[in-house]
């Protein structure tokens, strides 16, 4: 378990570092304003229309990097610094969640197969740690009996949250190079604030990048523990 601890500080030290590198890369390039003067909103909004999409509604959400898109719904949910101001890390993360609109409307398979993934990670994510531990408890460590049989269920429900958190990586990536292109294409930003967007999305994405790791780590970290000692 010691090892276990070390593994998880190391990955959440690392998540932190790069939560707050991109806590405060939005925080500079928020104060790179728009020569065009378009809030979040207008950029989504122009978004959406330029690749014919009209059955999304763009709405503000409370709270600051809360910005997703609801493909329930079909909103564009973007955070009230995001929706109503006009600079680059607004116009980065308002494309970007239309970026996940255009997925959803030109049915982008990574897109789909997430959706696919939500309801059954929804369940296996929250139980998946407690039949692990609850079954090595019960003598799954010596390799036989009732015990082994229930940390292998939670093993493999929290390989189902590993899948997700890599079928995430695609979808992220995605979303984030169809705003890019969006945005260079159509030249709405100047060179200087499309540097910022651009630099503000990667940071973004590595946050799900860590993410994945994480998850994979603590997959392998347990299957060693459950498998290693049958053998």
């Amino acid at each position: 378990m010691f090892t276990y601890y070390i593994l998880i500080g190391a990955i959440a030290l690392v998540s932190w570092l790069v939560s707050n590198k991109l806590k405060s890369k939005f925080k500079t390039y928020s104060k790179v304003h728009l020569r065009n003067g378009m809030s979040g909103k207008e950029i989504a909004e122009k978004m959406l229309a330029d690749n014919g999409i009209r059955d999304v509604k763009v709405v503000s959400t409370p709270g600051k990097l809360t910005d997703h898109y609801d493909p329930r719904n079909k909103t564009v949910n973007l955070s009230e610094p995001v929706y109503s101001q006009a600079n680059a890390a607004a116009a980065a993360v308002a494309a970007h969640e239309c970026g996940h609109a255009v997925q959803h409307a030109q049915a982008y398979s990574w897109l789909t197969m997430r959706s696919q993934l939500v309801p059954i990670v929804s369940v296996s994510s929250k139980m998946s740690q407690w039949l692990v531990i609850g079954g090595l408890i019960l003598g799954a460590a010596s390799g036989a009996g009732l015990g082994f049989y229930v940390s292998v269920v939670g093993l493999l429900m929290m390989g189902m949250a590993t899948i997700f958190s890599f079928v995430t990586l695609p979808v992220e990536y995605d979303a984030s190079n169809r705003a890019l292109a969006w945005l260079k294409n159509k030249n709405m930003l100047a060179p200087n604030e499309y540097d910022g967007a651009e630099d503000a999305l990667k940071w973004a994405a590595r946050t799900y990048l860590v993410a994945a790791i994480g998850a994979l780590a603590s997959l392998l970290y347990w299957a060693m523990q459950i498998l290693g000692n049958r053998s």
